[in-house]
């Protein structure tokens, strides 16, 4: 999969439609800033976009991944195209994933040990630290949970997922700053 490619065949569609980059954004509801990495070979779409991107485009999808028109392309190659295409996608998220967690696992056994050496130490910054750290690894733990479960998937498809977004990751600040505001409790 030639991802320069595909982000000039990406941009010669756009082109043909007569949009620019930003409208094109603006129709899906992402950012220029994503449109134009396709097209320079930097990122792909999601396959979720993928679909979108073929119906509005009257392409087929094993025509973007190939990254050309393909009049007469065999019904397995378009198969194993779009299978590869996706699991692509399931690489990407499973690497996401392994970084949240070791995140989430490094600061629960931070916050685990501090809690054991708690007693040789009175300073109060010990708390304040050991519930940060208790935070992160909470905040790992609802992301991995959000993820598994396809909610965060479910997002993409809503218009306004910046705002969820931006609401799960309000919630996962509060709750760090609820963790710390327990451990500065705890320490009186």
């Amino acid at each position: 999969m030639d991802q320069k490619k595909i982000g000039l065949f990406l941009k010669e569609l756009r082109n043909e439609k007569g949009l620019t980059q930003e409208q094109l954004a603006e129709y899906f509801n992402i950012s220029n800033r994503s449109v134009s990495r396709w097209e320079n070979g930097y990122n792909m779409p999601d396959l979720s976009l993928l679909v979108e991107l073929s119906y509005f485009y009257d392409v087929d999808m094993s025509e973007i991944i190939n990254g050309e028109r393909k009049s007469k392309m065999m019904n397995d190659e378009r198969t194993q195209l779009i299978s590869d295409y996706a699991e692509n996608e399931k690489e990407v998220l499973l690497k996401r994933m392994r970084i949240i967690n070791i995140i989430g696992t490094i600061a629960m056994a931070i916050a685990f040990v501090m809690m054991l050496i708690k007693e040789d130490y009175t300073l109060p910054v010990f708390d304040y630290v050991m519930g940060l750290f208790y935070g992160i690894a909470f905040g790992a733990l609802l992301t991995s949970v959000l993820y598994t479960s396809g909610i965060l998937a479910s997002f993409r498809k809503y218009k306004q997922r910046k705002k969820y977004m931006k609401l799960i990751a309000g919630i996962c600040i509060v709750i760090c700053i609820i963790f710390l505001i327990a451990a500065i409790f705890a320490s009186f």
